[in-house]
Parts: C-alpha cells; structure tokens; sequence
C-alpha cells in the first residue's frame, strides 16, 4: 500500500524538507505526499486526491486555520486520519483538536523523527481501519445474501462466523417442509403477468416471513413451490416441533391470503404442506461462483411426495410418523399408511390439528372410527357415514369412507 499524505503548512520551505526527509519511502512507493498552504486549499486538494489516507496540518494559517479544516474532515463521511501540528505549549488548541476528533498532535518547531514515528502510527491506524472497513463490507455482503435463505437471526450468526461454517455439504438429519400450490399452473396461463407477479411476490414474501418467525431455512423456491428446513445450517434440537408448528402458520397464512386474492376476483387455489424428517445432504451446492443452500436425499423426496398426497386424502397438511412422533405434544388424527411413489414400505402418515379442532368432538369421532377401520371392524364404514353426515366439510373421513364403499378393508393406500 501507497500512503498518501497531504500537508497542510503555510511556510514555503515546509514541503522541501518534508520531501527530502521522505525521500526514500516515496523511492520506495510507500509514501506519497500532496500539500496545501490553508485549509480551503487542503478541502480543493481532497477534492481532487479523494485517496488521501492522513492529513498532517498546522493550526495559524490564512484564510482556514487547522482547526476549522478539522472540523470540516471529521464531518465527512469518510473521515481522514488528521495530525495537528501547533506551538510549544499550546494547550488550549491541542485539547480544542482532540476534542474535534484528531488522531495526534506534534509541536513546533517540528522533530522530523518523531513526525516519522508518528505518521507511522498513523498509517498503521489507517490501514487497521481500512481492513475492519473491509471485513464490515464482507459481513454486510454475506449477509444479505444469507437473508435470501435464512432469519434474520441466524443469517447475522452465519455472517459473524464467516460463511464456511456449516455451509460445507454434508449428511444431516433435517425436518423438511414441501409446499405447493393447486391449479397454479392454469393460473399463469390466464392470469394477467402484473397480477401474477404480485400475487406471487406478496405469497412468497409472507410465507417467507413465517418460516423465518419459526427460524426456518429456505432451502428452494421454484415458480410456487417452496422447500423448507429445520435443523439446517444451526442445530435445533425442537426442529420437528418447529417444523409443524411452521406447517401450521404457514398454512393459516396461505388461508387468508388466498381469501384476500378471491375478494379480488383471483382464484387462488390453496396450499398443500408435506411435513417429514430424517437424514439428508445439506449444504451449499452452488460451487465457488453461486450460492445454493440446499438439501437432497430421500427424506426430501419424501416430504414431496407427502405434499402431493394432500391432493388424494382431501387435506392441506400431511405430516409422517417421523415428524409426529419426535414433536412434544403433537395433535393430530392418523390418515393411514401410505405407499409412496419410490418407496417400497408404508409410511404412516397424520394430519396435524391446530389444539381448538383437537379438542372438537368430530376428532374423538374419526378417532374411533379410524381404529375399526384399522382393526377390520365391519363398523367402520357407517362410523365414517355418521361423521361425514354430521361434518360434510370432513374431507379425510370422506376419502375413508368412498375407499370403504369402494372395498377397501385396511388403512394402506396406494399414491400415486
């Protein structure tokens, strides 16, 4: 690095010795020197050298004396490393220009080696700024292109540990969250490109906001098409409780959202949310050039496939027994045990229940009726009948019921 040092001196043979007792550092490169003869001067010739990294100025000078010429650097934006240089025994000014903000101060007449010391410790100052400058712009940069994935809270943590720290891929057990949208593929083809672009920012926008409130990471977002996960890059040990609760807020949302858009005269359709956990392939996949924060593994595809189930069993949320099972507390009615497509054993799976439905009569009710139906029970089928009789909008006893009347005996079921 090149210092360049501008003086601020009205005596005319000050920058003949300045330049003869630098002579070698500015040989060397590492210094240059500019100089002024006022402070209206030294403004003009920052102005022009806006690289200057110190100012070394005297006090009594015509026009703008030091002290003014000080107070105008330290108002700058980019504050300049300033060197007062005053009489023997001049106090008051001296602790006038600290005050003001000077880095140091030297007496006249001036010690040429201690004004060399001195500008030295300057310079290291200098670039000691210019580096925490630097590693501030780095941590800003880091994190606002973590913000793109990340909470607020953990996108500051990963920008203050440096961005290497949990971002390298490697197997992790994660709760993952698959979202998506019903009919939106005919929606973008009749919808109007600005009302489908803020239709689709506010819906990512505020769903983004729930998954960060719960500290969730946003794995992937494609077209309407949302992955989320819990336990990634940070350890969550509550990630499955978090991951339903999420699955919950999300779903609320997406609910209201959709009925603010249908009081526009847009049919939005609704969101089917897959819910499940265990190991995956977490994270960066974006290379050296592209950040990717992301997972891959069965457990993903899992959670996908449980997000399309919602469309067969008449449900919004669809969560495994994985997911259930290691949440605290976990309210929710079993749908039965299902064969995925890529998988060759059942997996059960439940539909989680906000704590006021839970507690409704109508889930005690699916509750037997969903155990005789498991036991073979020939009373399952008009158990069903009586709760879809009793709750017409019970969508899951009505797909329970039609696959009855259709012959099926047991809770297995094939998906496709």
């Amino acid at each position: 690095m090149t210092a360049t040092i501008l003086v601020v001196d009205d005596e005319p043979d000050l920058e003949a010795l300045v330049l003869q007792k630098f002579r070698r550092q500015i040989r060397d490169g590492a210094m240059t020197f500019v100089f002024a003869h006022d402070g209206i001067e030294a403004l003009a010739s920052i102005e022009q050298h806006p690289h200057v990294d110190m100012v070394v100025s005297d006090i009594n000078m015509p026009r703008m004396d030091g002290l003014s010429l000080l107070q105008k650097l330290q108002e700058a934006e980019d504050k300049t490393s300033t060197i007062i240089v005053s009489a023997y025994g001049d106090m008051s000014n001296i602790r006038t220009a600290m005050n003001r903000g000077a880095f140091d101060f030297l007496t006249k007449p001036i010690d040429f080696g201690d004004l060399e010391m001195t500008i030295d410790k300057t310079i290291r100052h200098v670039e000691m700024m210019r580096e925490a400058r630097r590693r501030q712009a780095e941590a800003e940069r880091a994190h606002a292109s973590l913000s793109r994935y990340f909470s607020p809270q953990i996108a500051s943590r990963l920008a203050a540990i440096g961005d290497s720290d949990g971002m390298e891929v490697h197997w992790r057990d994660v709760a993952v969250i698959f979202t998506d949208i019903t009919g939106f593929t005919s929606l973008v083809e009749t919808a109007a490109a600005e009302v489908l672009g803020a239709l689709l920012n506010e819906y990512v926008g505020g769903m983004t906001d729930v998954v960060f409130a719960h500290e969730g990471t946003v794995a992937k977002i494609i077209g309407d098409a949302i992955q989320i996960l819990f336990n990634a890059p940070g350890e969550q040990p509550d990630y499955a409780r978090r991951a339903i609760a999420c699955a919950h807020d999300l779903d609320i949302w997406a609910q209201a959202f959709r009925e603010r858009w249908k009081a526009k005269g847009v049919n939005f359709g609704a969101t089917r949310i897959g819910v499940h956990a265990g190991p995956a392939l977490v994270g960066n996949f974006g290379g050296s050039r592209f950040f990717d924060y992301t997972a891959y593994g069965d457990t993903i595809n899992t959670a996908a496939r449980l997000e399309a189930a919602n469309k067969f069993l008449g449900t919004r949320i669809c969560v495994s027994a994985v997911v259930a099972d290691a949440a605290a507390d976990f309210r929710g009615r079993p749908v039965g045990d299902l064969m995925l497509r890529g998988r060759s054993e059942p997996l059960r799976a439940y539909e989680p229940l906000p704590e006021a439905v839970f507690a409704e009569s109508a889930t005690s009710q699916y509750s037997d009726a969903f155990a005789k139906l498991e036991a073979g029970d020939a009373t399952a089928m008009p158990a069903f009948a009586a709760l879809v009789g009793l709750h017409a909008d019970d969508a899951l006893a009505g797909f329970h019921l039609k696959r009855l009347l259709n012959g099926a005996k047991g809770v297995r079921m094939q998906l496709e």
